[in-house]
């Protein structure tokens, strides 16, 4: 009788819970909007500065993918989806190539973003995104940016123009 009981509990808790997991896999599939994994962005500094700024690039470069993640994220055209990596962090610099795409991939990513971001002076910072259509095998975006500053503003203005670069950048069916 107990086990009964504990069995109805289960069905009563876990059915509204796979319904909504099934609602937001439909929604994303109705809704056209590609789903997509943004990697970790890699940074190097060659700047020759004196001061170690090691903590605050990578708080930056944390702050660069939260905004580009989030803009994305709020984008209809795009269905955000988190990569798990063994290995962190979960960047094309960092790993495999053949684990990160695993890792999209399993994800249910159909697009892969990555990139870098080069501190080359006090005041310019180069930049690379791509976008990999990973159903295709095909490289959809190699862009190279630059920005102007070493400040958590020029970090955040930069994701966003990258997002807006993005905007356009869909998969071919």
């Amino acid at each position: 009788m107990n086990r009964t009981i504990s069995m109805a509990v289960c069905a009563v808790l876990l059915v509204p819970l796979a319904s909504l997991f099934t609602v937001r896999l439909v929604a994303a599939a109705t809704s056209g909007a590609t789903p997509v994994a943004v990697a970790d962005f890699d940074y190097r500094d060659t700047s020759g500065e004196v001061k170690n700024q090691t903590a605050q690039h990578a708080e930056r470069m944390r702050l660069f993918e939260r905004r580009l993640r989030d803009r994305l994220a709020a984008d209809k055209n795009y269905d955000l989806r988190r990569m798990d990596c063994k290995k962190q962090p979960c960047s094309a610099g960092n790993m495999d190539p053949g684990a990160l795409i695993a890792a999209a991939r399993h994800a249910g990513a159909r697009l892969l973003i990555y990139g870098g971001i080069h501190k080359m002076s006090t005041l310019i910072q180069w930049g690379n995104v791509q976008v990999l259509d990973l159903r295709n095998k095909k490289l959809l975006l190699d862009r190279t940016f630059t920005f102007r500053g070493d400040t958590d503003k020029a970090f955040r203005k930069a994701a966003g123009f990258i997002a807006q670069t993005l905007q356009g950048v869909t998969p071919k069916s």
